[in-house]
């Protein structure tokens, strides 16, 4: 803990930025060690899962410190930043993808990133754009994430006051998702529903305050714990199920025809029941397993916790990373060592950019907040 700040969320924000950077880098190595290759759920989950937790925790501060209304300014604001940093960011994206695209001739990067709709109706993409319905590829976690802190104010309240109500009403909407979504370029829909994805946020906002009203305290050992050993099977049987998929044989050996009928697709855009379920073993095992304690002032793990803390600043620098490490390996032949490079050099400036915003943080702090 740290100034009643628990390390373990910043650290696996952290994680799960590196886990974003790595996935979207086209064939890189070190992606096949992300998890989303062992159970249904990936980095995805662990970012919306804890934005929501962080969000509810600061805000939710401030709403009972100086009131609802300084709250919900103060997340609008946060929100109008962030639609700001999108539009800026996408530009900036667009202008690296093209200048990339012409200096590489194995691959149509454009095509990767999904900008040719751009390129074939530049107007009417500035336009999607301005109404967060033009999202390229790596662009989809930023509108989401603005989307729902729009909608944090509606609920704050409620929230603070019977969680449980909020948590009821958000189950219900996660269950319409499949009929209903938002519109985005050419007639498609969001590749991340809000109406499923919100559920997450709230329940990882729902857990944040249960945490600190209930510090969790069983004194069973864990073996003797049905919830505990349900979800350790339940890991256990996707992380195998995950892993025959790239052994169609094993896959078909494990997965009857009639029961992947039923199973699949495991919809990431809808928030598939079977992706839910895997991400919420994985954060209670994870929790039970994972103490506070002393790993948390290793050096590695520090560097983690810092690039946690400032989440939203080092997803987008990785946004920006991602097709300049693409480029990198397609001018290198894709070789590995090139690849592990690319791969490995994107997760050190994220770390150095997380160092310069805490060291930058700092300056304007006084010297009694510094010890």
């Amino acid at each position: 803990m740290l100034n009643g700040r628990d390390l373990r969320v910043d650290f696996f924000r952290g994680l799960a930025l590196i886990f974003i950077f790595w996935d979207h880098i086209p064939h890189n190595p070190l992606a096949a060690l992300t998890v989303r290759n062992f159970g249904f759920s990936d980095a995805a989950e662990i970012f919306v899962f804890l934005a929501g937790y962080a969000a509810v925790l600061a805000y939710g501060k401030i709403a009972r410190r100086d009131g609802f209304m300084i709250a919900s300014i103060k997340i609008w604001r946060r929100a109008w930043v962030l639609y700001v940093v999108h539009i800026f960011l996408l530009a900036v994206l667009m202008g690296i993808v093209f200048y990339a695209n012409s200096h590489v001739e194995t691959r149509d990067l454009v095509q990767d990133m999904g900008l040719q709709y751009f390129l074939s109706n530049p107007q009417q993409a500035l336009t999607d754009e301005l109404l967060l319905r033009f999202k390229p590829n790596l662009m989809d976690p930023l509108p989401l994430y603005i989307v729902l802190l729009m909608g944090l104010p509606l609920v704050l309240p409620m929230l603070l006051r019977k969680a449980r109500y909020v948590v009821a009403v958000s189950l219900a909407l996660y269950l319409m998702a499949p009929y209903w979504n938002l519109a985005s370029q050419e007639g498609g829909v969001w590749f991340f529903n809000p109406v499923a994805w919100q559920f997450l946020f709230i329940l990882g906002g729902a857990l944040a305050l249960h945490s600190q009203a209930n510090p969790a305290i069983n004194p069973r050992p864990l073996n003797r714990q049905p919830l505990f050993l349900g979800a350790v099977v339940y890991l256990l049987v996707t992380g195998l199920v995950a892993v025959s998929w790239k052994w169609p044989p094993l896959h078909d050996a494990l997965i009857p025809q009639a029961l992947g009928e039923q199973i699949y697709p495991i919809s990431k855009t809808n928030l598939s029941p079977l992706r839910l379920l895997h991400f919420l073993a994985l954060v209670y095992v994870v929790a039970k397993l994972v103490p506070h304690s002393q790993w948390l002032n290793q050096w590695v793990a520090q560097q983690l916790c810092r690039m946690g803390r400032y989440s939203l600043e080092v997803f987008c620098l990785g946004v920006i990373l991602a097709p300049l490490a693409d480029m990198l390996n397609a001018l290198g032949d894709d070789a590995w060592p090139v690849q592990v490079f690319s791969a490995v050099s994107g997760v050190g400036v994220m770390a150095l950019l997380a160092l310069w915003l805490d060291w930058n943080k700092r300056l304007g702090l006084p010297p009694s907040a510094m010890k």
